[in-house]
């Protein structure tokens, strides 16, 4: 294409560097922030007050990091739980259905130790809390291995599978916890049984011990992925299915390997936040937001090009813009829904951003003709 005298076209990059990535994130972040900068105007109020009020409320504000930082885990862990079947060339959008299922994974076990109606004291936190884990992390697997076995066996298109099964364990956990339900809570409110306080684990400045659980998976994922046999293959097969096959790669095995991976770690991410999170310590009656919110999992995941260490800070971003959104929108007397446009114009900015990670514009002065 000609423009004046310099000739513009596309140019393929071979490779980028991290620090390529980062430079064309944060300039795809500044955009998305100033476009949202017009519905503040609209709204009447200085875009530099409303962006000062989210990030302060969300970042600093003692209260409101803590809030960031929980958000924060709990993308992460559906992050990770899109990630490792996207580095296979497979789409999970079964992490809200996964997550229901560690969620009541996790609560059947408390249920079964009688942590409904219980006292202060009466259970182990040593013993219970690991149970609870573990419970979550297999009901999510076994949840997570469905869509696995069908891809890896009848080559069933994993999008529909996992879409139906969100549905599914939608309406579960709706007939556990709501009237008549064994999970329902004494006052009948809609919503599971509260946790006892000896089974609700222990916080550090507000944060459970979960942080560690998500930042150690960023790191052994980024491993795997990196430097093992089986993070190769996985990679391998995502790349080219059919090279990957003729190698001796088993279409089944790592279709349902990295199902069962997503769903532990989803399953994870229920166990989190239901189980974990301060003022929560039940399946609530909203529950169908976190599987709404575990959605931004798979735009994370495509931002940071499935590395699970980039991953992190998008996840704190999109966790402090959740909360501080929400904080702003009744303190500046806003209209409902300003946290969704936010993420809404930043994620969509960011997806199209993506194009500079494999295209480079090149202006080429074009010689005057003799």
């Amino acid at each position: 294409m000609k423009l004046g005298s310099y000739e513009v076209k596309l140019e393929k990059k071979v490779n980028f560097t991290g620090w390529q990535a980062t430079v064309i994130s944060i300039l795809a972040i500044l955009f998305a922030l100033f476009l949202v900068g017009f519905i503040f105007l609209q709204a009447g109020v200085d875009p530099l007050l409303g962006y000062k009020e989210i990030f302060s409320y969300a970042f600093v504000n003692a209260f409101g990091l803590p809030l960031t930082i929980n958000r924060a885990i709990f993308l992460l862990l559906c992050t990770f739980a899109f990630i490792v079947p996207m580095r296979a060339g497979l789409w999970n959008i079964g992490m809200a259905g996964q997550l229901y299922a560690g969620a009541l994974g996790a609560f059947a076990v408390a249920f079964a130790f009688g942590a409904k109606g219980a006292l202060t004291s009466d259970l182990s936190a040593g013993l219970v809390i690991p149970a609870m884990i573990a419970g979550a992390a297999v009901s999510g697997m076994m949840v997570g291995a469905i869509p696995g076995l069908l891809k890896g066996r009848f080559n069933t298109n994993e999008i529909v599978v996992t879409m139906m099964i969100n549905f599914i364990a939608f309406w579960l956990v709706s007939h556990m916890i709501k009237e008549g339900g064994p999970f329902m809570g004494s006052g009948g409110e809609g919503e599971g049984f509260k946790l006892p306080e000896s089974i609700q684990p222990p916080l550090y400045q507000g944060i459970p011990f979960t942080i560690w659980i998500a930042l150690g998976l960023s790191v052994l994922l980024y491993f795997v992925f990196a430097k093992t046999k089986i993070g190769y293959q996985i990679r391998a097969f995502g790349l080219n299915p059919s090279a990957a096959r003729y190698a001796g790669i088993s279409p089944f095995k790592i279709s349902l390997l990295v199902f069962i991976i997503g769903g532990i770690i989803a399953g994870l991410a229920g166990y989190h936040y239901f189980a974990t999170v301060p003022g929560v310590y039940k399946i609530t009656k909203n529950y169908g937001d976190f599987g709404d919110l575990a959605f931004y999992g798979i735009i994370c995941g495509l931002i940071s090009q499935g590395n699970p260490l980039t991953a992190i800070p998008l996840a704190l971003l999109f966790g402090g813009l959740t909360n501080g959104g929400r904080f702003v929108q009744g303190k500046l007397q806003l209209g409902f829904g300003i946290d969704y446009a936010l993420l809404g114009v930043l994620m969509i900015i960011l997806v199209a951003f993506q194009f500079f990670f494999r295209y480079r514009i090149v202006w080429k002065k074009m010689e005057k003709e003799k």
